[in-house]
């Protein structure tokens, strides 16, 4: 009798679900409106809220009772989750808890723990699966010396995995985005473009190497080399793209950011993309957010949306100079304009 060998096809994860990755993100506008007025009242007797909601900031920050000058006296909390960005399962859990983990390096502090986030499709997709997803999530967490320990899961109709995560930070040296000041230039410690390649990926498979080698880069290196150089204020780049990330750090300082569009770094194939038409929703948003603020000046429309990008574990935008990093700007006194692109 003749077997013949049945061929089983890989689970396509991007298929899954309605979006991808930092993509998926409430719109940053009407996000604003949702928490507008939840800042809160200081705590009697709790410890002092240094990074709230007020500026939008990466992650929160709170000074530890007790801590002296120049102590890591200071806890940093953060959590990150998203839809699948890629189709193989243990990319996206390195992915996924890369981009988690940067909120904490973007404020200028060192990962301790994590707990796991997953939402499951028990009945629709096999948990080894999942388990290879929670193993990605570990060895990146195990790469930035973060203990992984727990955390929670839910039978949802689409499959989400994130972390949240809690750090330690000198509270002296914070890297807020609040604190741009005119005369900083402007680095970027990653390409842009992972928005339009996972596009791609999603509607084609084809697979992009140094798509996922650039998400699952950590910013660890970028963010001890930024406080080295004495930077004060960054942020990171990721679902609201480098023009909406940039309006807040600008809006947050005060000042207007001027970018040079020939200067910032793209990822291999991403303007392909974008003039392709893999464009997220996501990225459309963000232009369209950032637009009543933002001088364009003669930017064509490939430019436009890959400065909007929806990123995924993009790098650290930081107002001052990254040894290493390509400066795409500067920070100068506030104009009519918040963003101005040259």
């Amino acid at each position: 009798m003749n077997i013949t060998e049945s061929r089983v096809e890989p689970v396509r994860l991007t298929q899954y679900a309605r979006g991808g990755g930092c993509a998926c993100k409430i719109p940053p506008g009407e996000l604003e409106e949702v928490v507008a007025g939840l800042t809160g009242t200081p705590l009697p007797g709790a410890p002092e809220l240094l990074v709230g909601l007020d500026s939008g900031d990466d992650a929160a920050v709170v000074r530890l009772p007790g801590a002296g000058p120049g102590a890591v006296g200071a806890v940093v909390a953060t959590a990150d989750f998203f839809t699948p960005v890629v189709d193989d399962p243990y990319d996206w859990g390195r992915i996924a808890a890369a981009n988690a983990l940067s909120d904490v390096y973007a404020m200028g502090g060192q990962p301790v723990v994590a707990v796991n986030l997953l939402a499951w499709p028990r009945d629709v997709l096999p948990f080894d699966l999942a388990r290879e997803v929670l193993r990605g999530g570990l060895d990146i967490a195990s790469q930035a010396g973060c203990h992984v320990a727990g955390g929670h899961s839910v039978d949802d109709a689409e499959p989400k995995y994130g972390m949240a995560v809690t750090g330690i930070a000198d509270p002296d040296r914070l890297l807020r985005n609040d604190r741009g000041r005119p005369g900083m230039p402007l680095s970027l410690t990653k390409p842009l473009g992972v928005g339009v390649l996972n596009n791609r990926h999603k509607a084609t498979g084809e697979v992009f190497e140094h798509a996922v080698a650039a998400m699952t880069q950590l910013n660890r290196d970028a963010a001890a080399a930024a406080l080295r150089a004495g930077a004060v204020c960054a942020t990171d780049v990721t679902g609201f793209g480098l023009l909406g990330h940039l309006y807040k750090l600008a809006r947050a300082s005060g000042v207007t950011a001027v970018i040079d569009a020939a200067a910032v770094p793209y990822l291999a194939g991403a303007r392909e993309a974008a003039r392709g038409g893999y464009v997220s929703g996501g990225t459309h948003r963000n232009i369209a957010w950032v637009a009543p603020y933002t001088d364009f000046g003669t930017a064509d429309v490939e430019t436009r949306l890959l400065l909007a990008d929806a990123q995924t574990s993009g790098g650290l935008l930081v107002a001052g100079e990254v040894p290493g990093a390509p400066i795409i700007g500067e920070l100068v006194p506030a104009q009519e304009h918040t963003l101005v692109v040259r």
